[in-house]
Formats: structure tokens, C-alpha cells, sequence
């Protein structure tokens, strides 16, 4: 029976995404409509990638090409040129045969017919993000498309460049990370395999720590394709496992927890919700609808719940600072700056000022993390290679005291 990757809408309006079974497509679109879900995307899982990555293909745009888009047709709207006339000049700025450009002469043919921009960007069914429609509507209700698509390309730069500060900090760690491993498998495969069987012919009890290296290396050349298929298929069952919204909430609880990446992780969302909170209440969206868009931005379901706790405060007339403050996770400094942007009537500006002071915060954070980090690495890579080194030599030279 095929796997398909599905995301819905429950019955909370809750976006969730998982795995099912069924016998076709047609028979879980169904399924999923009698249990009270809105199917958004009904995909089958194929391909190896699939197998071990399900949903590797969201469908979106990559981050440089939205980017991209946006900045060039907000500079052309700003230059004065209408919509249809500015989505004809990108078609000649892309590459013919490039997806922007597909993409750009799809919008042009829906906006020549009659259709608003932000219609036409939800009609390429989820290739644009939900904040980004959003944002363009009410640019144009509000008669500012070419300043609400300047403040979304501000956004959508400032985004990615967290990102890949963040990325690159990491490279030099998954080098070492990377190289201890082949360093101990070349150790374990090549090296400690040459003196396997003079210590065999030696008639003699190896010490114990050979013994464990010379096991470790046996187990490593007999099972070692076992060992790899085994540890794939582990890492797909838990990725099954944490597909289950209940399961992955536990997950995310369970990281906040933890010192330094817990901390990490509140200040990477902390520095989205005000970067993205900001953005739409200054291009006009009621605070309530943003909530609701920001909390699909966040990564942590933990995070997600207490924004959409603020959400519900809101409708009951309180205040958002104190909804977020209740979840325990939000930094003192956040709500304090929160606090004071609803009392002050300037929330945007103070969610703007947060998203600098967190964007900040999470650089400080990576390079405290990886200060401890890379240190960590090479002393243990250093220990793991004198500890085979050194039992080697203890067994060599109690070899060489049986000789003499």
C-alpha cells in the first residue's frame, strides 16, 4: 500500500503534517474529509529521498528566487510602472527557460485577466507563503503594493541572512564532526586490521582494550553495510514518529530544555514572530489575522501554542504580552518590549527594535554554543585515536615482552 505525504487543516484550523497510508489518492482525500480534515496537499512518497526524507519537496519557492522576485518587482512599481507593465519587464530580467519566469508569465496571464496580484499568487497553490499573500492583499487594499512589497523584500533579505550567519557558523563544526568520523573508520578499517594477525600468531591473551578495538574493527568490517542500513532505517522511524503532532510537541518541549540550544532555538523563533509580526502590522494587517499567520512561521509547536494562546487573549480583550508571558518559554526582555508597544500604541516599532536585539542575540548565542562546541570535538577526536593508538602499543609490547 503507498505512503502519501499530507498536510490538512484540522478541525482546530491547525496545520498538520504527516504520513498516511492508503490504497490511492482519491481514497485518502476522502478519508481524510470523513475524519474532519481540509486536505491542503495529497503527494505519494517516491524515490529513495522520499523514503528516508518524506516532504523533502515543499513546493515553495527557494528563499533566493522569492527574494529575488520580490525586490525587482517592487523596484519597478516603485519606478511608477503599472503591475502588468512591470510583470512584462521581469519576464525579459529572467532567464527564459528558468521557473521564475514561468512563474512571472502565469501571475501576468491571471492579472491581464481581471485577477489582484494576491489572487493570483494564492492560485499557484502554496508557492507562495501564506505571510507573503497576505501581506500583498492588504497592500492593495490599503493602495501600497509597491511599499508592502519593499517591506517584504526587506524582510525576506533580513531572513536570509539569519539564516545563513547561522548556516555558516555550523560549517566549520560538521567539518570536524565529519572528519573524526572517517578519521576513526580509516583507523578501525586499515590500521588496526595490520596487526590483527601478528597478535593472533603471538599465542598470547591481549590486553582488554585491544581486545574491545580489535572487536569494534571486526564488527565494523562484517556488519558495517548492517550497521549503516540499520541506522537509516532508525532515523525514518523517527522521523515517522515525530510526523504525529503530539509526538513532535513532547520533541520540541524536550529541546527547550536544554542548556545553550534551548536557549538558542526560544531566540531564533523569538527574533521570527517580532521580525514577522512587524512586518505585517506595518503593511496594515490587524494584529489578530497576523498572529494567526505568524504562528505558521515558528518552528517550535510549543512556541506555536503559546502564540495562538495570545490569539485567543486578544479575542477576549487582554493583552498578548500577558498570554505569552503565561507559557513560561518567552525571554523577560521580549515581554517586557511587547508589553511596552501595546501601551505605548507602537507595537510594530518595538516588535521591529526585538527582531534586531534577537537577530543579535542568536549570533552571540551560536558563537557561545560553538566556543564550547569545536574545542569538544577535537579533544574527542584527539582521545578516540590515542585510545586505539595506545592499546595498540600496549599489546605490541606485551607481544614483544612474550619474544624476549
Amino acid at each position: 500500500m503507498p505512503t502519501f505525504i499530507v498536510k490538512a487543516v484540522n478541525r482546530d484550523g491547525e496545520i498538520v503534517e504527516t504520513l498516511r497510508d492508503a490504497q490511492d489518492q482519491a481514497t485518502l482525500v476522502r478519508q481524510l474529509q470523513e475524519e474532519g480534515f481540509l486536505p491542503i496537499r495529497v503527494a505519494p512518497t517516491t524515490g529513495a529521498l522520499n523514503w528516508l526524507w518524506p516532504g523533502w519537496r515543499k513546493g515553495k519557492l527557494k528563499s533566493k528566487e522569492l527574494t529575488l522576485f520580490t525586490r525587482e518587482l517592487a523596484t519597478l512599481l516603485s519606478a511608477g510602472l503599472p503591475l502588468d507593465r512591470g510583470l512584462k519587464v521581469l519576464l525579459s530580467v529572467f532567464p527564459e527557460d528558468s521557473a521564475l519566469n514561468k512563474l512571472t508569465l502565469r501571475i501576468l496571464e491571471q492579472v491581464k485577466g481581471g485577477a489582484q496580484l494576491s489572487a493570483a499568487l494564492e492560485a499557484e497553490g502554496g508557492l507562495f507563503p501564506r505571510l507573503y499573500v497576505s501581506m500583498v492583499r492588504a497592500g492593495e487594499a490599503g493602495g501600497a503594493l509597491e511599499s508592502v512589497l519593499e517591506r517584504l523584500a526587506d524582510y525576506l533579505e533580513r531572513t536570509q541572512a539569519l539564516r545563513a550567519s547561522v548556516l555558516t557558523a555550523l560549517i566549520y563544526p560538521a567539518i570536524l564532526v565529519v572528519m573524526a568520523i572517517l578519521s576513526l573508520l580509516a583507523l578501525l578499517t586499515f590500521v588496526v586490521p595490520q596487526f590483527e594477525e601478528m597478535f593472533q600468531s603471538a599465542g598470547k591473551e591481549l590486553p582488554v582494550p585491544t581486545q574491545i578495538v580489535m572487536a569494534i574493527a571486526s564488527g565494523i568490517r562484517s556488519y558495517g553495510l548492517f550497521v549503516l542500513v540499520a541506522g537509516l532505517g532508525a532515523a525514518r522511524l523517527i522521523q515517522t514518529r515525530l510526523a504525529r503532532p503530539e509526538v513532535r510537541y513532547r520533541f520540541h518541549r524536550w529541546l527547550l530544555k536544554l542548556p545553550l540550544l534551548g536557549e538558542l532555538l526560544v531566540k531564533l523563533d523569538v527574533a521570527r514572530l517580532a521580525q514577522t509580526l512587524s512586518t505585517l502590522l506595518q503593511a496594515g494587517v490587524p494584529l489578530l489575522v497576523a498572529l494567526g499567520i505568524v504562528k505558521d512561521t515558528l518552528n517550535n509547536l510549543v512556541l506555536v501554542e503559546a502564540v495562538a494562546r495570545a490569539g485567543d487573549r486578544l479575542k477576549e480583550g487582554g493583552e498578548m504580552s500577558a498570554a505569552l508571558e503565561e507559557s513560561g518559554y518567552f525571554p523577560i526582555l521580549a515581554l517586557q518590549m511587547i508589553k511596552l508597544g501595546e501601551e505605548t500604541g507602537r507595537l510594530s516599532h518595538m516588535l521591529s527594535k526585538m527582531a534586531e536585539v534577537y537577530e543579535a542575540e542568536v549570533k552571540v548565542t551560536v558563537q557561545r554554543l560553538l566556543t564550547l562546541l569545536e574545542p569538544a570535538l577535537i579533544v574527542g577526536l584527539g582521545v578516540a585515536i590515542a585510545a586505539i593508538i595506545m592499546s595498540i602499543l600496549v599489546a605490541v609490547v606485551s607481544v614483544n615482552e612474550l619474544a624476549f
